[in-house]
């Protein structure tokens, strides 16, 4: 059941969830499942062999007198009682281990389909939602799936030994009991269905708490910069309402069977005491026989209320398990063919050709697109926001397909390479720079971890990074916190270009590295930057013109379209769109004062 490229939803059976279930995990650990059936078989036959043991005790020990079974019977009860508890523990054990084996197959699984996914099916759902589904749609999952071989297993095995010992001892009572139980059926079924629409609502809700937390930490700074802790405040106690009444409805309707189960019982043991206390006082059958079916009676009544539970622990898990199976059954759109070929870099040349691109169908982001970057070359991409350009980077990493048109590297068509060649053969340097919870060392590593130190610490010294590392409380070895928060926004960008320089690829995109910068930093990272310029074909956007004066070819875009292209003289000398871009930024500069001399006469040259 592939669901390639889209998020879609989708329902599916009970039964087609349970036997994909044992299918794609449970079928692996036969082992396990033996040994806990196996635990399971002798936890019920204890049970029933303890209700057994009653009648001896009553009739032969206490009623007639026979004092040879005074020690025989308690210790052979003791042996039972030993016996039951080690295979309790036993099944105990082996279905946690299951459990969470199944746990960690699921996960594994979905993050493998999340990490090949498309950048279209990450954004579509918010990180919460999808560590909502790691977490708590997986534990639901296991949940069912150990509560569901437990009950099917143990508590069924114990009700149907226990019923043996019931009829064995007096059919007749036996009957009366035993006919009470398909009564129960019909309202646990309904309650079961109810619980599985709550229980979809209910994850649902969850996933959104986990975005929303997710949100407000990653936006800490400017909840205190702005005030608005009282609006946040607002906003979780809506989040958490919302779950806590669907969470509420849930137990709440689980809760109906207690009374239904209660009843019942309630229903059995009164026709038995009623008929049981006859049969006593008419002769027709021993006290021990009575209080061994009654005992019998009483040890059954857990399991069945267990199984009465399980429908419910079943739906449950059963939502979850389709939540799970969703992303699991994902295909990107973003894929190698099966004719896919190595790229092969001769000389780095990047050709976009008449390419037009929409992420949905409302919004085109490119008509037509023509960008030629030559070998060597360095291509500067200017516009507005929103004109396309990082539109074009994205089509060159393939992290989408064009429409039409094609995107090509070295004359081949980048739909026709395998995704890890293409992208081994460009290294990216975005404003937003990604560092890891995780040493300096690992995150200059990322971009070639099988790198020597030397190499790695030739691309620090190359992005002029090397300096302030050694500065650092543990040097290569410091922690660098979530998102780098414990380096300046220089040094992360600095980090970014060691691992950039690392990497060596062939083909260099630079999306507004510098804009975030304060001068200072913009100077130690340009500088950093057109080292690793060098011999590399570059695409770069920015919207400091400033930066890209220099540049071989300059495409300006604007509405998704290339309005003009040159030189920086060249596009000065035409006026347009790119004559205007660097007027406002001249003047702005000015005003705020942050443009030194040269800077000025490179933007009016």
């Amino acid at each position: 059941m592939s669901r390639k490229g889209k998020n879609i939803q989708f329902k599916s059976s009970a039964k087609y969830l349970i036997r994909r279930m044992f299918r794609d995990y449970l079928r692996h650990h036969v082992g396990k499942i033996v040994v806990g059936v196996s635990c399971m078989i002798l936890v019920a036959l204890a049970t029933g062999t303890q209700a057994k043991l009653i009648q001896p005790a009553l009739d032969k020990v206490l009623v007639e007198g026979d004092d040879s079974l005074i020690f025989v019977l308690p210790l052979a009860f003791l042996c039972v009682s030993v016996v039951k508890g080690f295979a309790s523990y036993g099944q105990a054990v082996m279905m946690q281990k299951l459990g969470l084996r199944v746990n960690v197959m699921m996960q594994n699984e979905m993050f493998g389909r999340l990490i090949d996914a498309d950048m279209k099916y990450l954004h579509d759902d918010s990180t919460g939602k999808l560590i909502s589904r790691f977490l708590n749609d997986v534990n639901y999952t296991r949940d069912a799936t150990v509560k569901t071989f437990t009950g099917f297993g143990r508590d069924l095995l114990t009700i149907i030994v226990l019923g043996g010992v019931m009829i064995h001892t007096n059919w007749q009572m036996a009957a009366i009991a035993l006919i009470i139980l398909p009564i129960s059926v019909f309202p646990i079924l309904y309650i079961g269905r109810r619980i599985r629409r709550l229980s979809e609502n209910t994850q649902v809700s969850l996933g959104e708490v986990t975005g929303f937390l997710d949100e407000v930490f990653k936006g800490f700074r400017q909840v205190k910069a702005y005030g608005m802790e009282g609006y946040e405040r607002g906003r979780a106690s809506t989040v958490f309402e919302r779950v806590y009444a669907l969470q509420f409805k849930a137990g709440r309707t689980r809760s109906r069977s207690y009374p239904i189960m209660e009843s019942l019982a309630g229903v059995a043991i009164a026709f038995v005491l009623a008929w049981g206390g006859l049969q006593v006082s008419q002769g027709g059958t021993t006290i021990g026989e009575f209080m061994t079916f009654f005992v019998a009676m009483a040890a059954a009544y857990q399991p069945l209320r267990s199984l009465a539970n399980l429908n419910a622990n079943l739906q449950h898990g059963l939502a979850a398990m389709e939540r799970v199976f969703h992303i699991i059954d994902y295909r990107p759109d973003i894929s190698d063919s099966s004719s896919a070929q190595p790229l092969q870099i001769t000389s780095g040349h990047v050709l976009l050709e008449d390419v037009h691109f929409s992420y949905d169908e409302q919004k085109i982001a490119l008509h037509g697109v023509t960008v030629d970057a030559p070998p060597g070359k360095t291509v500067a991409l200017v516009g507005p926001s929103g004109a396309g350009k990082s539109t074009i980077l994205n089509l060159i990493l393939r992290f989408f397909d064009p429409k039409s048109g094609s995107v090509k590297i070295d004359g081949q068509d980048v739909r026709d390479t395998s995704l890890a060649s293409l992208r081994g053969s460009i290294a990216l340097v975005s404003q937003e720079v990604t560092l890891f919870n995780d040493t300096v060392r690992a995150n200059i590593l990322y971009g070639r971890p099988s790198a020597s130190e030397a190499e790695m610490v030739d691309a620090a010294k190359a992005a002029a990074a090397h300096e302030f590392i050694e500065q650092l409380p543990d040097g290569y070895d410091t922690v660098v916190g979530e998102r780098g928060m414990r380096v300046s926004g220089g040094q992360r960008q600095r980090l970014a270009i060691a691992r950039a320089m690392l990497r060596n690829a062939p083909i260099l995109l630079l999306d507004e590295a510098t804009s975030a910068l304060d001068s200072e930093s913009e100077r130690q990272v340009q500088t950093a930057l057109t080292r690793l310029m060098d011999g590399r074909t570059t695409l770069v956007i920015a919207h400091r013109l400033s930066t890209v004066v220099n540049a071989d070819i300059i495409y300006v875009l604007d509405q998704g379209r290339v309005v003009d292209s040159g030189t920086h003289q060249e596009l000065l000398s035409r006026g347009g769109v790119y004559a205007r871009l660097c007027q406002m930024q001249f003047e702005d500069s000015m005003t705020l004062g942050d443009t030194g001399p040269a800077e000025a006469r490179a933007v009016q040259a």
